[in-house]
Parts: structure tokens; C-alpha cells; sequence
């Protein structure tokens, strides 16, 4: 019998669409490869917050997405306008997706204020820390990984979680 993947959730940039802040997009052939033969649920959640494209570059202050989930951080754009709440609802409506595909693992773009994974741009800088859509799928448990850790053209496999279980492991 076979059974079917449950979908991977992908920063929507990743595939080639324009939707980053300034118009563009990142797209992978790396992202791609890995994901060669699994249902993809291509997301933006700084569209799905409302946010439009192009949008001003932003950029997380005052600590990374996990501080913003938990009220001790902001999304703010450089001309320092709040665009916190439409960061937050973008998360949700991202989440909500995820979870009406079935998904449980997502491959997201590293260095943006939503997906980044391991750096986030912060504070004027780039620093360890992850966006506010990443904090929020990680903890509602989903495997989170970022593009950057895709390695340099090599292809590594994507592994379901088990049903009911913990993550697999396996390199």
C-alpha cells in the first residue's frame, strides 16, 4: 500500500515566485531538487498579512520572531513604521494553511523578518534568530528548516515526521 506524503510547506520566493519586499524572488534549484516528487504548499506570510509587493524592506527589533510571538518584539520597516500585526496575521493565515494541508515540515527562507530559520535581520544587523512565521511553526511543532542548510548543490532528502512521533533524525 502506498501512502501519501503529507505536503511541505515552502517560502513561496523559494520557487520563483515575486514576492519578496522588493519584487523578487530566490528562486532554488537546490530547494527544488529536494522536493522533487513532494506536494508543495508554497506560502508568503507577509502576503497573506496583507503586506503587498513590492512593501518596504523590515526588519525585527528588539529581539527575533519568538520575542515578536510573544509581545516582547516588533517588525518594523527602515522608515519606522509598525508592521508587527500584519507579520503575526500572515503567520497565523500560513499556519492555517499548513495545518489544513496535513503538513508537518516546511523549508523556509533564511534572513527574512518571517521565514528565517537560523539569522534574521535584526536590530540593524544580521543575527541568529528566527522570523516570526518560523517561531510560530516550530512551536506548534513542525520540522523548520532553512534553504541555507541545503548544502552547496548537494541534495539531501526531506523526511516526514512518523505519525505520532518525533522527528526523524537521520542526516
Amino acid at each position: 500500500m502506498v501512502t501519501r506524503q503529507p505536503p511541505v510547506i515552502v517560502s513561496a520566493c523559494l520557487l520563483g515566485r515575486r514576492c519578496r519586499y522588493d519584487g523578487g524572488h530566490r528562486d532554488s534549484p537546490i530547494v527544488r531538487a529536494v522536493l522533487r516528487g513532494r506536494e508543495v504548499l508554497p506560502v508568503c506570510p507577509e502576503e497573506l498579512g496583507g503586506l503587498g509587493t513590492p512593501r518596504p524592506a523590515a526588519e525585527l527589533r528588539g529581539g527575533d520572531g519568538a520575542a515578536v510571538l510573544h509581545a516582547a518584539g516588533r517588525v518594523v520597516t527602515q522608515a519606522g513604521a509598525d508592521c508587527t500585526e500584519a507579520f503575526l496575521a500572515g503567520a497565523q493565515a500560513a499556519l492555517g494553511l499548513a495545518r489544513e494541508a496535513g503538513a508537518g515540515e516546511a523549508i523556509l527562507k533564511d534572513r527574512s523578518p518571517s521565514c528565517g530559520v537560523s539569522r534574521v535581520h535584526q536590530d540593524g544587523d544580521v543575527r541568529s534568530g528566527v522570523g516570526v512565521f518560523a517561531a510560530l511553526l516550530k512551536a506548534n511543532e513542525f520540522v523548520v528548516r532553512a534553504d541555507t542548510e541545503l548544502g552547496d548543490g548537494e541534495v539531501r532528502e526531506m523526511r516526514p515526521r512518523p505519525l505520532g512521533g518525533q522527528p526523524s533524525r537521520r542526516p
